[in-house]
């Protein structure tokens, strides 16, 4: 799709609308383009082997010479995480508030790429130009990561507001309220889209303040006087450990933290000074040994039910420096992600089994969760006024909940778009419309490998997991198509070949019969005999067992000299 000079504004969100996670979205007008967030999505559970899921870049370079930046709004993950595989591709600047900077530049170490990518901290309140069309002014919010921000982006036929995460937090941890006075001044001014986050949108009321996580956690180091406590976390939530680390100090506890992801954070805010623990509180997780059980506090990563993470690790006896024992207080202080609970309820279960005290949401306020609520929205709409108004980050239950919310407070519904992936939002100063759609969809990440997973090698190892997998090995005379050897036949994950001897028999005679029809009809072309016995097989096992396991033919060449 090529850009015509329409001095039209056009609004492509390449990820995060129909789904929780790869959050992505290209503004896009005339000759410039710049890009708000870049992040990635968690495997789902029939993703078999998959690290990450990514956004599709195709479009990104298409308009390649367009592109002056990328804005972040904050350091999650589902914002932030593509952006090194979107930079060794596109090299292009990016922006973002220090905290969040501090975490990309350490995601593009890993990648050697830190001397490649110029990054830029910007504070809130601030504007940057990107190219002659674009000014994005930072705009400070409250959510579950310090330093995030929404974007206020200023184009040559409107404002639009895009909200990234938020809540209102009205005792936020570091005393910086979301700036709500500044939402207002551009309501006045007038906005012409906006774009508000969309995941609480279905509940009622507020969420509560970051804040009343410190006081239950105070409560759990009172009622544990003689036992060593354990937190997973989100190892982003800045606040929160900062908050676990207030109460251990309170309670002459030492603070360690594993986990890399956890240990990486940590370390990146306090070298920026978001994080300040008290003094001579953190030490080293080798050095908790030296402690009685009553003086070690561990935070940790895992709060997901993770299967590398530490709490994970820790849970089956695998963790090479943490061993549970009966007596110890374990809290999980998050809720599982949609999709996570069957891994944490698991998790949970196997931590009971071991004799230890688990606290989690269901048993105690533990969490509260970052992302505003019905009221709140409703704050920030009747704040910001827009003339037009799309729903993101959220599934599409969501989206709809979130337009009906809009329409409710005003905003007529023909202003009102529920966009999917792709779709191509245009704009001018007193009309919206959805003109087209721009390739799109996810790219899988497995190991080092970018892409090269797509949906047909997922389809393949669900079928090898669900029916396991058959092999037939043949020699063959490769001039006259003679049988020399074989057929073999050998069962991974489909059946055990001592305890089936007969089915494999009657197998190994249904593909013989085969391959001598092959011969007496002088068949002699490789992919075709391959291919008769496949389905052969293929129906005779169905027939005998009713399942169908991945059958892989192979012949072998024999040279006669």
């Amino acid at each position: 799709m090529t850009a015509k000079k329409t001095g039209k504004l056009k609004v492509i969100p390449l990820g995060g609308l129909n789904e929780i996670g790869k959050n992505m979205t290209v503004f896009e007008y005339e000759d410039e383009a710049i890009i708000v967030d870049c992040g990635v999505a968690f495997p789902e559970d029939d993703m078999l082997g998959i690290d990450l899921v990514i956004p599709d870049f195709s479009y990104c370079h298409k308009i390649k010479s367009k592109i002056k930046g990328i804005a972040l709004t904050h350091g999650h993950e589902d914002h932030i995480g593509s952006l090194p595989y979107f930079l060794k591709e596109i090299n292009t600047p990016i922006f973002g508030t220090r905290l969040t900077i501090g975490l990309v530049e350490s995601k593009l170490k890993e990648h050697n790429l830190i001397n490649d990518v110029k990054s830029h901290c910007v504070n809130a309140g601030e504007t940057v130009h990107l190219g002659k069309h674009f000014k994005v002014e930072f705009i400070h919010t409250n959510h579950s990561i310090a330093d995030a921000a929404a974007l206020a982006i200023k184009t040559p036929v409107g404002t639009v507001i895009h909200s990234g995460d938020f809540k209102v937090d009205y005792t936020p941890i570091d005393g910086e309220m979301i700036d709500l006075q500044r939402f207002a001044q551009l309501g006045k001014e007038g906005v012409l889209l906006f774009m508000c986050e969309s995941t609480n949108v279905e509940i009622p009321g507020y969420t509560m303040s970051e804040k009343s996580v410190g006081k239950i956690f105070e409560q759990i180091f009172d009622d544990t006087p003689d036992s060593r406590i354990m937190v997973a976390t989100f190892s982003s939530n800045i606040h929160r450990i900062q908050q676990i680390m207030n109460s251990a100090y309170k309670h002459n506890r030492k603070v360690a933290v594993i986990g890399r992801s956890m240990s990486n954070v940590v370390k990146t805010a306090i070298e920026l000074g978001y994080l300040n623990p008290p003094p001579n509180t953190l030490v080293d997780i080798s050095e908790t040994k030296r402690y009685e059980d009553h003086r070690v506090v561990i935070i940790m990563t895992g709060s997901q039910g993770e299967t590398m993470s530490a709490l994970s690790r820790i849970a089956s006896g695998d963790h090479k420096l943490i061993e549970t024992k009966p007596g110890d207080k374990i809290v999980i202080s998050a809720s599982p992600i949609p999709g996570n609970e069957k891994a944490v309820y698991k998790l949970i279960n196997d931590l009971l089994k071991k004799g230890t005290d688990v606290i989690y949401e269901g048993l105690m306020d533990v969490h509260v969760s970052g992302h505003a609520k019905q009221e709140e929205i409703k704050l920030l709409h009747s704040l910001v006024k827009p003339k037009f108004f799309v729903p993101v980050h959220g599934e599409f239950k969501m989206l709809r909940t979130h337009a009906k919310l809009a329409e409710e407070l005003g905003i007529n519904k023909k202003n009102v778009f529920v966009l999917g992936l792709g779709d191509v939002l245009e704009l001018d100063k007193s009309h919206a419309k959805i003109t087209g759609s721009v390739p799109t969809g996810q790219i899988f990440v497995d190991g080092l490998g970018v892409g090269d997973v797509g949906n047909i090698v997922i389809r393949d190892r669900r079928h090898l997991s669900q029916d396991g997998l058959m092999i037939v090995v043949v020699a063959m005379e490769r001039e006259t198509g003679r049988v020399i050897t074989g057929p073999d036949i050998i069962s991974r994950g489909f059946v055990y070949v001592r305890e089936s001897e007969s089915l494999m028999d009657e197998a190994r005679a249904v593909v013989r019969d085969t391959l001598d029809m092959c011969e007496s009809r002088h068949i002699n072309e490789w992919t075709y005999i391959k291919s008769l016995i496949k389905d052969t097989l293929k129906d005779y096992i169905w027939k005998k067992t009713k399942r169908s396991p991945m059958i892989l033919p192979i012949i072998m060449d024999i040279c006669n000299y």
